[in-house]
């Protein structure tokens, strides 16, 4: 994929079963930049970090590409209740990289698969 015009090397998560597996239990992305999530329609879709190990940064992008927002996730363990993140509109596409990896992109950033 492409983001704001930089090539990433990530892992796709297209169907449900995958999406909802996500980063769990991940250790280390090894040489993966991150894990983009393709949705099938445009929704507001929201994550949370149960069993997420590593802390990660999350990207919302809208049909078009452009980015809605980019959020922090921290783990949540084998907690009950975990926190849900997501953006205040609809997206179609998540993209999560490793804490910081999304820290300085663009404002006019886009996704490009």
């Amino acid at each position: 994929i492409s983001v704001g015009g930089e090539p990433w090397l990530v892992a796709v998560a297209e169907t449900p079963d995958l999406r909802s597996q996500g980063l769990m239990f991940v250790t280390d992305l090894e040489d993966l930049d991150g894990m983009v999530f393709v949705f099938d329609r445009t929704a507001r879709w929201a994550f949370w970090m149960k069993n997420t190990l590593i802390p990660l940064d999350i990207a919302f992008f809208a049909e078009d590409g452009s980015l809605i927002t980019v959020l922090t996730m921290v783990p949540c363990g084998e907690q009950e209740r975990c926190p849900t993140y997501g953006p205040e509109e609809d997206s179609r596409y998540a993209l999560e990289a490793p804490l910081g990896a999304l820290a300085d992109l663009d404002p006019a950033a886009r996704l490009e698969l």
